[in-house]
């Protein structure tokens, strides 16, 4: 990143100050963002220290087999689905085993949409992996609808994702 004011420079150390805090590391699984999300959080220098992997898993065959997704839940649902995007965060956290793992999956355009899920729908995974002795999961999925061109799409997958995943570790009080 050129400009460490920027709002992705921004987010991306909110999200590596809230995993330094807590101790966790994450882990990310990307479709349509193609590692866009891992490149922002890499610029900050000492990412190692909290971001332990990423995975592109751009077509069905690679999110079955790096992220261990039920072909039939890509089958019924599609790659682009809460139930997908809710089986990459899974898998990415267990895999990489980790603390925290986010998921993108959606149709970033220019093609490639439908009347049922258009260009510009994203869904997205976010799992937490609670530190109470026992392996609690908590997992949350959404679907968002963004306007733009093929960049402007991923760049609002990313910057909702870093968000979102902040708003979800915020505490239930404050």
């Amino acid at each position: 990143m050129k400009n460490n004011n920027d709002p992705q420079h921004e987010l991306a150390r909110a999200v590596a100050l809230t995993l330094i805090n807590r101790g966790w590391k994450i882990a990310l699984a990307e479709s349509c963002t193609g590692g866009l999300v891992c490149a922002t959080l890499t610029d900050l220098a000492g990412s190692s220290d909290w971001l332990e992997r990423g995975y592109i898993t751009y077509s069905n065959a690679a999110k079955s087999e790096c992220l261990n997704v039920p072909v039939e839940t890509l089958e019924s649902f599609g790659a682009v689905s809460e139930p997908v995007a809710k089986a990459m965060a899974e898998g990415a956290l267990h895999n990489a085993n980790v603390n925290a793992a986010i998921s993108i999956t959606g149709i970033a355009g220019p093609t490639g949409g439908s009347p049922e899920k258009p260009v510009g729908t994203v869904c997205f995974g976010w799992t937490i992996k609670e530190p109470t002795g026992i392996d609690v999961i908590n997992t949350a999925t959404m679907t968002k609808h963004f306007k733009g061109d093929r960049q402007i799409v991923r760049e609002q997958a990313r910057d909702f994702a870093l968000s979102q995943f902040l708003e979800i570790l915020k505490p239930k009080n404050a």
